[in-house]
């Protein structure tokens, strides 16, 4: 297992190096009043939340492979290890606390060297977008209304959504309204500028403002908390009191406690890698996070997780690598020296309202509503991840969503792409029947396609579609299975049943287009009689040929397959691409595209360039359609263009006559069908634009009139 140390900041480009240096200097300001409070609710004083906030950085920075996460004191982990403590009945902010927690954190460092060792990394591979984007979207959210009540002037609430609504409701009743005031305009102010002004650190500006604030008003007096002031120093390296904790114990509960640190961290990355266009080495991250704990644990800390806050924080001030987090981290060193003095200056709704910005900015709700839109089965994934996080809790939330990711996995596998094909008279390729009226099935043949690897799930599917197509007529059954590169032994036993089936009815089966390996399986799992048969072909064509079956291939219904030419075969392919490309959504998109173009129109564009839109290679077919929605939007074109309407109504219909002849010139076989098309179209224009239908039929009209 190869190391990369240091990888986000060789060969560093230095154009970086302000971006990088105000986010570390930001990150480090914002993680003062959020370490402080995630280590007194890991049961450990304040102050050893800073000082996880400065080594285990470091190591972290120095080991990662992303170029934008931050490692710090945070929620899941701190949660945990307080209700370890109570568990173990130990005080928190006792001695005993201060011995148990990095006893634990250290356990959580082995765990996490194991996780590494064993590769654990790749578990994410199975871990789906919507599982991803509800995740970080439930922590964000959790974490925002851990942070809400210290809005209103009340200290972070814990524990999951009730128990955080619960503590949101007391703190009401006891609001203190110059906190809220001063909280809600700072968070109006740095979400204002994030849209206004995105490069300017107006966190940093808020803060000192906020700390001049304290100096010169009198905001203690009016309720408004400040951050508790620090004894300056750095932390003191020892090694942890392993007696502190039995070793059963501490082996239990430091498992839970790394494995949520993985699975937490590991996503949050990964969701950030997808976002913004880079990978990550999910193995070395998990060593990252291992050498981050051990730093931890050796400093007198709780164990350490990866930050979507800071991480956020970092994105919105364009942070660009891991210098970043070494900015922050030997920052906060100087700040525990010399600094402390500062840090009780600090207006908690200030630095409140600057994580939430933070938080909002990281929420994927976007992502679900995409998803509505595209996959109703995804969204409720995304829902079902972000629910299990925000009601049940981080580890709970993730096992919820990758048991629903693995279930929509195994339901889509079960019913996966599949068609019977035919071919378009005069051609040889194989395509799907739905695709148009022109392709035909082969007479006596039933030619099935099935795009999924066979197994126990899908398996009754193909023999369903195969078995209620059959009929008095079909003399063979050709499996295409092109895309089928495995299958278990249930879909073998399926599919040797099938094939018996079809033989007992005078049908020949063939399975065609595979991979040579799946030979090999078919061969294993006792189905190499149907290869020694000659049923197991390697092309479509070799079956019907093994059948007696030559070209022309003969078409159900009768229909033609004599040979094209080169020229009418180009033509065949490319007649209706548009309506190919886009389908049911046709007529959409080409009123969609036609609108875009009108909008380029308004800003001096050429009406020349909106008789053939993007597609300029279109066919005749579609050209037709294009110009026959054109003619829609006649009058508005003449608004923006300042075009005579009759004058650009001729050169639209001069444009359709000049399609028409080229058809009626190239593939004279075509003209018939186009006309008929034409006519249809007309309709079309005559119920929704009478008044243009009109135009064009007067056009018409008089152009026939001076022919003759």
């Amino acid at each position: 297992m190869k190391i990369k140390f240091a990888q986000t900041i060789r060969n560093y480009d230095r154009k970086n190096l302000g971006k990088d240096l105000v986010a570390g200097l930001i990150i480090m300001a914002v993680s003062i009043p959020i370490s402080m409070g995630y280590a007194q609710i890991a049961g450990l004083p304040a102050v050893c939340g800073l000082y996880g906030s400065v080594f285990p950085i470091l190591l972290f920075a120095l080991f990662s492979t992303s170029p934008q996460f931050i490692f710090g004191v945070d929620a899941a982990p701190a949660a945990l290890i307080g209700a370890a403590l109570l568990d173990l009945h130990i005080e928190s902010g006792s001695k005993e606390a201060l011995a148990a927690v990095p006893v634990l954190t250290a356990f959580v460092a082995l765990w996490l060297f194991a996780f590494y060792v064993m590769r654990a990394g790749k578990l994410v591979n199975y871990i789906s977008a919507p599982v991803m984007g509800g995740f970080i979207t439930g922590i964000c959210t959790t974490i925002i209304l851990m942070q809400v009540p210290k809005l209103l002037g009340g200290t972070a609430g814990t524990g999951e959504f009730f128990e955080l609504a619960e503590h949101i409701a007391e703190t009401v009743g006891e609001i203190n309204l110059p906190s809220l005031a001063l909280g809600v305009a700072a968070l109006v102010i740095v979400l204002t500028a994030k849209k206004v002004i995105p490069k300017f650190p107006m966190a940093v500006l808020l803060m000192a403002a906020g700390a001049l604030m304290t100096k010169y008003l009198p905001l203690r007096a009016w309720g408004i908390k400040t951050l508790d002031a620090v004894e300056p120093g750095l932390p003191v390296w020892s090694l942890p009191d392993f007696t502190a904790v039995p070793v059963r114990e501490a082996v239990t509960i430091s498992l839970s406690v790394a494995v949520v640190i993985m699975a937490e961290t590991l996503l949050a990355e990964n969701n950030f890698a997808q976002k913004n266009g880079y990978r990550i080495n999910d193995n070395q991250e998990i060593l990252a996070f291992a050498m981050g704990n051990l730093a931890a644990a050796l400093t007198g800390c709780c164990p350490i997780n990866g930050s979507v806050s800071r991480t956020a924080m970092g994105e919105q001030y364009q942070a660009k690598t891991q210098l970043t987090g070494i900015v922050a981290g030997l920052s906060m060193i100087v700040l525990l020296i010399g600094g402390t003095g500062f840090i009780g200056y600090l207006p908690v709704p200030v630095l409140t309202a600057i994580v939430i910005s933070a938080l909002l900015g990281a929420t994927e709700f976007e992502l679900a509503v995409r998803l509505w839109k595209v996959s109703r089965t995804e969204c409720l994934i995304f829902a079902g991840a972000f629910f299990g996080v925000l009601m049940l809790g981080t580890i709970n939330g993730v096992l919820i969503g990758i048991i629903l990711s693995f279930s929509e996995m195994i339901i889509r596998t079960a019913k996966p792409a599949r068609c019977f094909l035919g071919i378009q008279p005069g051609h040889r390729h194989f395509r799907d029947l739905k695709e148009g009226s022109q392709i035909h099935a082969v007479e006596g043949v039933l030619i099935y396609r099935f795009s999924s690897n066979l197994f126990f799930a899908n398996i009754q599917v193909l023999k369903q579609d195969i078995e209620d197509h059959v009929t008095e007529q079909t003399r063979a059954v050709i499996l295409d299975a092109s895309g089928i590169g495995s299958m278990d032994i249930t879909a073998a036993d399926g599919l040797g049943m099938l094939y018996q089936s079809l033989k007992e009815k005078g049908i020949r089966f063939y399975m065609t287009e595979h991979i040579a390996d799946l030979n090999e399986q078919l061969r294993k799992l006792g189905l190499g009689y149907m290869i020694e048969e000659g049923s197991v072909r390697r092309t479509i064509h070799i079956a019907l040929k093994d059948m007696g079956i030559k070209r022309p291939y003969p078409l159900e219904g009768g229909v033609d397959n004599d040979d094209r030419s080169a020229s009418r075969k180009r033509a065949d392919n490319r007649v209706q691409e548009f309506v190919w490309a886009f389908g049911t959504e046709t007529e959409e998109q080409i009123e969609k595209q036609i609108l875009l173009q009108i909008e380029q129109l308004k800003e001096g564009g050429d009406v020349e360039n909106l008789l053939h839109g993007r597609w300029s290679h279109m066919e005749a077919m579609d050209e037709d359609e294009w110009l026959e929605h054109l003619e829609e939007h006649l009058k508005e074109i003449v608004n923006i263009s300042g075009k005579d309407e009759k004058t650009l109504a001729r050169r639209l219909e001069e444009h359709r006559r000049e399609v028409h002849d080229r058809i009626a010139t190239e593939h004279p076989e075509l003209a018939e069908r186009f006309k008929e098309r034409r006519h249809v179209l007309d309709e079309h224009l005559k119920q929704r634009r009478p008044e243009v239908y009109e135009l064009v039929v007067s056009l018409r009209e008089k152009e026939e009139t001076d022919l003759k």
